[in-house]
């Protein structure tokens, strides 16, 4: 039967399957990694600690008997913006004739459950004797909702993503077709060939920056509170790093297929913990270090500070620290390492 037509076409199939590093990721290495990556994310562990603020250090006394609570005494005005930052989850306030006022998003979970937790130690404070007269105001402040949270995430997913992607296979299809060969014949400097993949992203930057952006602020009100300008050398010093990550991995590669196998192991870690769509804090405090020195973890962090809490560039120091280090590092390397033919 192995000298079966039927039997050698079966073989060509699984050949064909075992030589493709794109299609091996996808359907062994990317469910393990997904696995793994939410199965640390979303562990069994002890209830979140949530932070608040009040205005009194009454409240704060009687707060801080509940454990899962963390809480903070704050001015008016500081209470205010950490609340429409998202900095803490529920801001407790007095009122005329001893009544507490409860200043939260009903629409956030953590506020709801921090509302819940904030009532009943007020109340155990009190000795539950005579009720606490209470009210609910109930705030939607553009930069705490989970959109807000979002977008900023999205952006540095799509900085990575059309960077890397569009810089490696462009490069590896010229490699393929042996048009690297042939500029090598010529006078260029080679420096030259892999800067000119750098800069020809900084062209479409600004199209998909203002799309992401414009389409979470037309449609959800995702606020932009820091300066434009500083969001935007943002942007442009996260494009370069990643494109000269994206350099790296096409320096050696021969196929498109290589190519995308190992892009696909280089950007799927980074997009499962470095924060796009949940917190990277949900991860164990040992691999917090790792993670924070990614460059997806730095430009999120960065533009999350910038849009939703006004934070200027030297706010964001480490952050652009990170993001420098990758790419005077992947650059130096790729062209180390470049294969010219």
């Amino acid at each position: 039967m192995s000298e079966h037509p039927l039997a050698q076409l079966t073989l060509v199939r699984f050949r064909e399957f075992v030589r493709e590093p794109e299609a091996i990721f996808w359907v062994f290495i990317f469910p393990i990694l997904l696995a793994a990556g939410l199965g640390i994310a979303f562990r069994n562990r002890p209830p979140d600690v949530l932070k608040i603020g009040t205005l009194t250090p009454e409240f704060a006394q009687s707060l801080r008997r509940e454990k899962l609570l963390d809480v903070q005494v704050l001015s008016g005005a500081e209470g205010t913006a950490a609340l429409r930052n998202g900095k803490i989850a529920l801001l407790v306030t007095p009122a005329t004739g001893g009544v507490v006022v409860y200043n939260y998003d009903n629409t956030n979970p953590d506020a709801r459950s921090a509302r819940m937790l904030a009532e009943d130690a007020i109340e155990n404070g009190a000795g539950r004797k005579n009720p606490v007269g209470s009210r609910d105001r109930i705030l939607r402040e553009p930069g705490s909702r989970y959109i807000d949270f979002l977008v900023p995430g999205l952006l540095g997913m799509n900085l990575m993503g059309s960077a890397i992607w569009g810089l490696g296979f462009a490069i590896v299809d010229a490699r393929r077709k042996k048009l690297i060969k042939r500029l090598v014949a010529t006078p260029m400097p080679r420096h030259y060939y892999l800067l000119s993949f750098v800069l020809s992203r900084l062209v479409l930057l600004a199209v998909e920056v203002a799309a992401v952006l414009g389409f979470g602020w037309f449609v959800f009100g995702v606020p932009v509170r820091g300066a434009i300008a500083d969001l935007a050398l943002l942007c442009v010093l996260a494009s370069l790093s990643f494109s000269s990550l994206g350099l790296l991995i096409a320096s050696r590669a021969q196929t498109i297929e290589a190519a995308s196998g190992i892009m696909n192991c280089v950007m799927m870690p980074m997009w499962i913990v470095s924060g796009v769509f949940f917190s990277a804090q949900r991860f164990p405090d040992a691999v917090q270090p790792v993670i924070k020195a990614l460059p997806l973890t730095a430009i999120i962090d960065a533009l999350r500070a910038n849009m939703l809490q006004g934070a200027g560039l030297a706010q964001v120091g480490p952050q652009i620290g990170v993001l420098a280090a990758w790419l005077v590092v992947c650059f130096a390397v790729a062209l180390k390492l470049f294969r010219w033919r």
